[in-house]
């Protein structure tokens, strides 16, 4: 219920505020698990991506964005975001083991393999999660590029602007490997953040993006 009414009163605002171009809809499955694992501009991204696919996209998120503003609340709920503490030291294996609990349940999960924000729009390295959670489930990870977003809403913009998105969505990528195996981790990782970089055309930084931030 909440999610067909986030669905209604999201889309033809981003329709008309945002006009997103979305490519390669047809690579998401009609049914079954998938991992959707996409480069991260902006807090819109999880507001989007979910809104343009008639599927129901399953998102982590940090708790204060549930205690927070009611809207953004409500948002979260209505979309069927998962709730974790980012402050508690497992809060990255609770993360994975409820994305093991949406793929067994057939459904999508969306992943930022960066683990953050970019914060000059670069692609960055990617953290191995991505690569546990296909080598563990077996579901097939799905590479997507949202372009634009960014300047919809900037680093520390809190009112959002017009600018056209784009949403890249590539083939299904399918990875066989031990997930306890650190090599097997990196290379799939690797191989995943590669065919983001393809979709979205951003410049590669070999770095994780939360030294560079801690940096600054």
């Amino acid at each position: 219920m909440l999610y067909r009414a986030s669905k209604i009163i999201s889309v033809p605002l981003m329709r008309l505020l945002w006009r997103p171009k979305v490519e390669g809809r047809g690579n998401v499955p009609a049914s079954g698990p998938a991992i959707l694992a996409s480069n991260h501009l902006s807090v819109l991204d999880s507001f989007i991506l979910p809104a343009v696919l008639p599927r129901p996209v399953r998102f982590v998120a940090k708790n204060e964005y549930f205690t927070g503003n009611p809207l953004t609340a409500l948002w979260m709920r209505g979309m069927g975001t998962v709730s974790i503490d980012r402050e508690n030291a497992s809060a990255a294996q609770a993360m994975l083991d409820s994305a093991v609990e949406v793929l067994k349940a057939g459904e999508l999960f969306g992943i930022y393999p960066e683990g953050t924000r970019s914060p000059d729009g670069r692609l960055y390295r990617g953290k191995i999660g991505v690569a546990w959670l296909a080598l563990t489930t077996h579901a097939p990870v799905i590479p997507v590029a949202m372009m634009g977003v960014d300047k919809v809403l900037p680093p520390g913009a809190t009112v959002p602007r017009l600018y056209r998105i784009g949403i890249r969505i590539g083939e299904p990528m399918t990875f066989a490997g031990d997930p306890g195996r650190a090599r097997d981790r990196r290379e799939v990782t690797d191989q995943v953040m590669e065919a983001v970089q393809r979709l979205s055309g951003q410049e590669y930084v070999p770095k994780y993006a939360a030294s560079v931030k801690a940096a600054t």
